[in-house]
């Protein structure tokens, strides 16, 4: 791993985030729910600094990113590093590469002075649930709810 590297990402790297992203839904088996724009991403990610991106470079290639951004937890007072995604090419993983890039962000967590880092799974995904758990990360037993959409705009035009 001494040729792996990281690098915040920059506006003119829009098209590789989406790309990436696309890469990840089609893994959890949800392209078909990716509606995102290159135009969307350089708008939420880069003016509205919503988001950042980091990736990981062998050899300078990219073979992984992953994507996050800032919640706030009133227990602890503090906001936290949420991930949002995290995704490593297929033929690189198992070799270390993942655990590295969540280091990473871990550094920039405790460097910019996070209360934590947190991140979901999919209940499916076994394979990741136990790398997370084999790394030392804890498991909530929350569930994700959510609205979008025509759910949305049916939840609040309801009477």
């Amino acid at each position: 791993m001494e040729n792996l590297t990281f690098k915040i990402a920059e506006r003119s790297d829009a098209g590789l985030i989406l790309d990436y992203i696309k890469k990840l839904a089609d893994y959890e088996h949800r392209l078909d729910e990716v509606t995102a724009s290159e135009s969307d991403i350089e708008k939420w990610v880069f003016d509205e600094n919503q988001a950042e991106v980091i990736f990981a470079y062998l050899n300078n290639e990219v073979i992984g990113f992953a994507l996050y951004f800032l919640s706030f937890s009133t227990y602890i007072g503090n906001v936290n590093m949420h991930l949002e995604d995290l995704f490593i090419e297929p033929e690189y993983r198992g070799k270390g590469y993942g655990k590295a890039l969540l280091k990473e962000l871990g550094k920039i967590a405790l460097d910019r002075g996070y209360g934590r880092m947190e991140w979901t799974c999919l209940s499916w995904n076994q394979s990741s649930i136990d790398f997370y758990l084999k790394i030392g990360a804890d498991m909530k037993n929350w569930e994700l709810f959510h609205f979008k959409g025509k759910s949305l705009e049916k939840f609040v035009n309801d009477h």
